[in-house]
């Protein structure tokens, strides 16, 4: 049986995704070069050996687009030989470039493999590659009459169709920015963080190694001035029973980042002389609600331990994607999950939500925690645009 584990894993430290956030300068194509280059220079790798590079990208348009992923084997100096492809599963893509991966060495397919994924959400605008086109054609609005909604009024039926108080959102919002400051400070990331060199409005070059959109000062008392930002005339009209409560505080805010998975069939890895940081145990990928399309996450636990032949409470360490505050509360109340456990370093409320990037940099957390806290089993989980998610259970060696 052939299995796939985990050698390394590295993401950037993130950056704002604005004009003048510290990633802001720096082209989509370098920040995915600057993780694969750390990949192989962390782990004394010959790129010659790699069989493939597959990569999750979200707005796969300007400048990332013609394969990104492509682009950036070709940019980290690698051999032509070596393919590359970019894949959109929409806010898991890059865990899915992982299951990809793994799966491909499982089947016989690979040997080693490096998944990644990049977003740069400055230079590419969140919409860049829809907004303003039909991108539902003419047989879609007929078995969706009523019409579908953006995520954020998505996050709001969450809130009311679990019971979720502002209160609760506000306070869980603020968790992730004190964990993710206390964690900053106590140098977890420091692991897993590579440099960027980046150029600063004045023209002074620097390493950027911080994530940018942490806010230690975050308090629930002070999110709760925020204002609703999805509450139209239109959707108003839609759901009168709404009691609007996503804010720009409560939500993960728009970010540019790269991270990078080494992954290798576990024998190659031992004739190689690297150590395997994890083994992959269960896989799941699952179809859910485009109207709650947020709620993904929970078939998609459930499914990943019923193959893993595991229950909730055997995993040490839940990474679940804090694309809104709602998406890991309604989760933890549906799975049995312990919030103690889940995001305990920060999410992406406080550490941003780097689209294509997302998923490799969860992963990267969460084997980071798994080996400081000596944890065995980690899953990992994401809801996606349209109504799906990802999860993925690996246990630490």
């Amino acid at each position: 049986m052939r299995n796939a584990v985990v050698v390394d894993v590295v993401r950037t430290a993130v950056g704002k995704g604005k004009p003048g956030g510290a990633l802001s300068g720096t082209h989509p194509v370098d920040l995915l070069a600057t993780v694969l280059t750390a990949i192989e220079q962390r782990n004394g790798l010959d790129p010659n050996k790699i069989d493939d590079v597959i990569t999750g990208c979200v707005s796969q348009v300007g400048e990332q687009a013609l394969n990104i992923g492509r682009q950036g084997v070709l940019a980290a100096g690698w051999p032509e030989a070596i393919p590359a492809t970019t894949i959109d599963r929409q806010c898991g893509s890059s865990q899915q470039a992982v299951h990809f991966a793994a799966q491909g060495i499982m089947a016989g397919a690979y040997d080693i493999v490096v998944a990644a994924g990049v977003e740069s959400m400055s230079r590419i605008p969140l919409g860049t590659s829809h907004i303003g086109q039909d991108v539902h054609g003419v047989r879609l609005p007929k078995r969706y009459p009523e019409g579908l909604v953006n995520q954020g009024v998505s996050a709001e039926l969450i809130c009311q169709k679990w019971g979720i108080s502002r209160e609760e959102i506000d306070e869980y919002s603020a968790r992730s920015h004190r964990l993710a400051a206390e964690a900053t400070e106590a140098g977890y990331f420091d692991k897993e963080i590579v440099p960027v060199e980046v150029v600063d409005a004045e023209g002074n070059t620097h390493l950027h190694t911080v994530d940018e959109t942490i806010r230690p000062t975050t308090s629930a008392e002070g999110l709760a001035g925020l204002k609703p930002s999805f509450s139209t005339d239109a959707m108003r009209e839609r759901f009168p029973d709404i009691d609007w409560k996503i804010t720009p505080g409560n939500s993960s805010p728009l970010t540019d980042g790269a991270s990078a998975a080494l992954i290798m069939e576990e024998s190659v890895a031992a004739a190689l002389g690297l150590t395997p940081r994890a083994r992959f145990v269960s896989f799941s990928v699952v179809g859910s609600d485009p109207l709650l399309m947020l709620t993904g996450p929970i078939p998609a636990t459930q499914q990943a331990l019923e193959r893993a032949g595991l229950s909730v409470d055997d995993i040490d360490r839940f990474e679940v994607n804090e694309a809104f505050a709602p998406v890991p509360l309604a989760w933890a109340r549906e799975v049995g999950a312990d919030l103690e456990k889940t995001n305990t370093v920060g999410g992406a409320i406080a550490l941003g939500h780097a689209l294509g990037s997302s998923g490799t940099r969860l992963f990267t957390t969460l084997i980071n925690e798994l080996e400081r806290t000596g944890g065995r089993y980690g899953l990992q989980t994401m809801c996606e645009g349209a109504g799906m998610a990802n999860a993925t259970i690996i246990e630490r060696l």
